[in-house]
């Protein structure tokens, strides 16, 4: 059984759901454009964090907003969310597009954030390291582009997908397109990134073909302090196959 335990708030009218389980200080995690791997590996991190993963809208258990047309539009909702339950400075934690969400918030808000761990974080524009056209991808293929080893992910995923299952997916897809489709990066995002001033991690899988890992040189020319580790054998979802990256976060956070 799960450590998490469900809570759900209104926000702005949103339904979000939030997952929470552990004491001491505060740690949020950041899903990405996917939730079928779930909150469970961050259990590693209750024994010395509060662990508040929230959904966000449009994925997940939350409810949809399709007012949300772009990244800010979800800063602007974890701002509401964040003052509703009190957190004022806490440890961020972003995967992927949720990366991508905490690198923005970081950079807007970095009087906020204690520490900021990035996985695989999407949102640069990188010719020589170019993210995957992930829209563009038929969905049926996408598990298989996110993890090196597929018995890994194989464990989220039911044996035979129901209705519901593949709605979730369809919706989590169409919220993404809606983020990303005529915009698919946004080179002021970029610019600011020079505003993250606190202790910042970088996790990578050697193998990712969503976002080269080669992306990782990048982000340090943006946050040349960045701490940045690269696991090898490991893909997209490198948390769920490196359990070792998953306490590095802890490690570093700590």
């Amino acid at each position: 059984m799960s450590k998490f335990e469900r809570q759900t708030l209104t926000v702005d009218g949103v339904k979000t759901v939030v997952h929470t389980a552990g004491h001491g200080e505060p740690l949020v995690f950041f899903h990405g454009a996917g939730t079928v791997d779930g909150f469970d590996f961050a259990e590693r991190w209750t024994d010395r964090f509060r662990v508040i993963a929230p959904y966000h809208p449009g994925f997940g258990e939350s409810g949809d907003d399709p007012s949300f047309t772009t990244m800010h539009d979800y800063v602007m909702h974890y701002l509401e969310l964040f003052d509703m339950l009190r957190l004022d400075r806490f440890n961020l934690v972003g995967l992927s597009m949720g990366g991508y969400l905490a690198a923005k918030f970081a950079s807007e808000h970095g009087h906020r954030i204690r520490k900021l761990s990035l996985i695989a974080p999407a949102g640069l524009i990188d010719p020589k390291n170019p993210m995957l056209d992930i829209l563009a991808v038929p969905g049926e293929a996408v598990p298989g582009l996110l993890v090196s080893d597929f018995e890994v992910l194989k464990k989220k995923l039911p044996e035979k997908p129901d209705l519901d299952f593949m709605g979730d997916r369809y919706r989590e897809a169409g919220t993404v397109a809606r983020l990303f489709w005529e915009h698919p990066g946004d080179p002021k995002f970029m610019r600011y990134l020079h505003r993250i001033k606190v202790p910042t991690q970088i996790i990578w899988g050697e193998e990712d073909k969503i976002i080269p890992a080669g992306q990782a040189e990048t982000w340090r020319k943006f946050i040349p302090n960045a701490d940045i580790q690269i696991y090898k054998g490991a893909g997209h979802l490198v948390h769920l196959e490196r359990p070792e990256a998953v306490d590095a976060v802890a490690r570093f956070m700590g």
